[in-house]
């Protein structure tokens, strides 16, 4: 087994990390396990972790139940093909996500990770349109959202500010209407929806679907909007009929206070893509899901079958600590939990209000954000954030904390007071 200095060293030299570059990266922390809230490192050190594992780790690591899941369905079968097959794990998972979703969304096309449910929404609802006998192939999306890394998806991040302007020449060319104005919890007038409206009367013809994240924008600068903003582009994507898509990858599963996101504005989107906490952290996994009168549109018109199919499509071990992971959610008392972090969260950052160099702090059910006015160097304050005990991954101008559902009130507190400190020492 390689020591510390040996695992570095090959990590250094083989391994690529997200949004890294390979020459002069920064040393990674080698982990040696994970236990509830907590990262040990291979050098001894415990870190309370404030990212749930970039938010999907909502139970906590080393779960009994969701190992006992993966344990069990692992002495059946570790995986199957689904092309022409089907299986219990797959069957139960795709019930309850229509159960537990908004009506009227009842069917369900599994894939691999979130980037890829993006994908494929995108191409259900292009080829929803040409089985109704029209070429409608493009996407009204909003400026500051992120919706992944794969072509399709980078085509409606924001292409300004966004992570993929090096690959503008060769996206697919969307539109793109201001991000929204109106803080959640603020009424949205007609003046902050005008010129998403314009946009849609102008091109409705050719658009193929309207996509957004609902209430919070993500990777695109963790924003928190109005619940009515969202509520008024459902009443126009009807009103021109436009399909809406809903990227809950990163709200859905409580994250926000609500079940689904999209529940705060009492709306169903004609699509919803879902990823992340969705097997709690353990395998990746993620669900399209969609109405029958677009499945059935799709499935009843020329070529007659919906054109995508990944190899690792309905994973059974996946499937099955998805099941569990959806279980322990439900049973647990995760609104209350939900309450007593973002109550934690506004009392443990409020103190970053009164530091220089803070534009801001915002919290949102278990989202807390400090926004700071110029970008953080991640070289220097990742390793702070290490000595002070806990693992937190800002980017660009955020420092932000996504903490597990399961995080107690005092290891929150801790977590809280080392981000105070730390942003304190690095603006």
């Amino acid at each position: 087994m390689k020591n510390t200095n040996e695992l570095l060293a090959s990590d250094a030299r083989f391994l690529w990390h997200p949004y890294s570059a390979m020459a002069g990266q920064a040393t990674a922390f080698p982990v040696a396990s994970a236990q509830g809230v907590r990262l040990k490192l291979t050098t001894g050190e415990e870190l309370i972790d404030g990212m749930s594992s970039w938010w999907c780790a909502i139970h906590g690591y080393n779960h009994p139940l969701l190992n006992a899941a993966i344990e069990s369905q692992l002495q059946e079968m570790a995986h199957v093909m689904f092309g022409g097959l089907t299986h219990v794990p797959a069957v139960n998972l795709a019930e309850q996500l229509v159960k537990l979703t908004p009506q009227p969304l009842e069917n369900v096309f599994f894939s691999d990770s979130g980037s890829v449910a993006v994908e494929v929404a995108m191409k259900m609802a292009i080829q929803y349109w040409h089985a109704r006998g029209q070429s409608r192939q493009r996407f009204l999306s909003l400026r500051n959202g992120y919706h992944g890394d794969t072509f399709g998806a980078m085509s409606v991040c924001d292409p300004v500010t966004g992570m993929h302007q090096l690959f503008s020449g060769i996206l697919p060319s969307q539109l793109f209407a201001p991000a929204p104005q109106p803080g959640f919890g603020e009424p949205c007038r007609k003046e902050h929806i005008q010129e998403f409206r314009d946009l849609l009367a102008d091109h409705a013809h050719e658009l193929a679907a309207v996509i957004l994240e609902p209430l919070v924008q993500g990777a695109g600068g963790m924003r928190f909007y109005s619940a009515g903003y969202l509520q008024q582009v459902r009443g126009l994507c009807d009103e021109y009929d436009v399909l809406l898509i809903a990227d809950e990858i990163a709200t859905g599963f409580g994250r926000t206070g609500k079940l689904f996101a999209c529940e705060w504005a009492d709306i169903s989107p004609d699509i919803l893509c879902l990823g992340k906490a969705l097997t709690g952290g353990y395998l990746t996994l993620a669900a399209t899901l969609t109405t029958s009168a677009i499945s059935q549109a799709i499935s009843n018109n020329p070529p007659g079958v919906f054109m995508h199919g990944p190899t690792f499509m309905a994973n059974p071990l996946a499937c099955a600590v998805a099941n569990a992971s959806i279980e322990l959610l439900l049973e647990s008392p995760w609104q209350q939990r939900i309450e007593d972090i973002a109550q934690g969260l506004e009392q443990g950052l409020a103190p970053c209000r009164e530091l220089p160099g803070v534009a801001g702090v915002r919290v949102l059910g278990a989202i807390g954000v400090v926004e700071l006015e110029q970008a953080v160097e991640l070289s220097a304050i990742q390793p702070a954030f290490v000595r002070a005990g806990v693992w937190v991954r800002p980017f660009g101008k955020l420092v932000y904390l996504m903490p597990a559902f399961i995080m107690k009130e005092e290891e929150l507190a801790q977590l809280c007071a080392a981000v105070v400190r730390v942003v304190a020492e690095h603006t």
